[in-house]
């Protein structure tokens, strides 16, 4: 769990005037109870009424609310059109996921606010067969990896049409524009390559991997500024 959310989940418990140690709040939320007293602290510096003190319990003030969400509307149309992106060229998951949280930004703008949402002119369109189920799918796996850091064993199809087998250690994935990318740093060419996620014709799990430093994106981008691609 994110920080900002485990400080807003804080709010949501103590909230109502429920006494609540530092230990039940840790449970509830996964963490060690020297974690929720460092967030606690940082939730009264901040100006939340929460009372109390470590060994007998927090409680905050009744009547307390959480201020509005706040956004200019240059960051409301840069919001909306993410996720019509998303929603037109992203996995599944991916869009699905900014669906919602559109969905959860405008349920909670002010009420001046919310008729900018839909008045965005930003749209993102698809023709048919540019992003198939499948290949959203296999974007959401992709990105996985990427996050829980595990290898990819591919096949791979050239612009040739020649296929080789690959196995990957994926770092990120990048989109030019009907197009998406992984790079990766290549095990069977023992260098950094992008691969273009429409070329991979069969995609399995592989053993998790460790970062090393030669083999990041940061190294990446050191020793192959081209950006080279297969």
């Amino acid at each position: 769990m994110r920080r900002a959310d485990r400080l807003f989940q804080i709010v949501q418990h103590l909230r109502g005037g429920r006494l609540l140690t530092a230990k039940a709040l840790a449970e509830k939320l996964e963490v060690s109870p020297r974690t929720i007293y460092r967030d606690v602290a940082d939730l009264i510096g901040s100006g939340v009424p929460i009372e109390g003190e470590a060994g007998v319990g927090y409680v905050m003030r009744a009547g307390y609310d959480m201020p509005p969400l706040m956004f200019p509307e240059e960051e409301i149309v840069a919001l909306v059109a993410g996720a019509r992106l998303l929603r037109a060229w992203g996995g599944l998951q991916m869009a699905a996921a900014a669906e919602e949280a559109l969905v959860r930004i405008e349920a909670v703008l002010p009420d001046p606010l919310k008729a900018r949402v839909a008045q965005v002119k930003i749209h993102a369109l698809t023709l048919n067969g540019e992003m198939s189920a499948a290949q959203r799918a296999l974007l959401d796996r992709i990105e996985a990896a990427c996050d829980s850091r595990h290898r990819l064993e591919i096949t791979y199809r050239d612009a040739a049409g020649a296929e080789t087998r690959r196995v990957l250690r994926p770092l990120g994935l990048y989109f030019w524009g009907k197009v998406w990318t992984l790079v990766a740093w290549c095990e069977l060419r023992a260098d950094f390559r992008m691969f273009r996620l429409d070329r991979i014709a069969a995609l399995e799990p592989g053993a998790p991997f460790r970062d090393e430093r030669d083999k990041t994106l940061a190294a990446f981008y050191a020793t192959h500024p081209e950006r080279r691609r297969d």
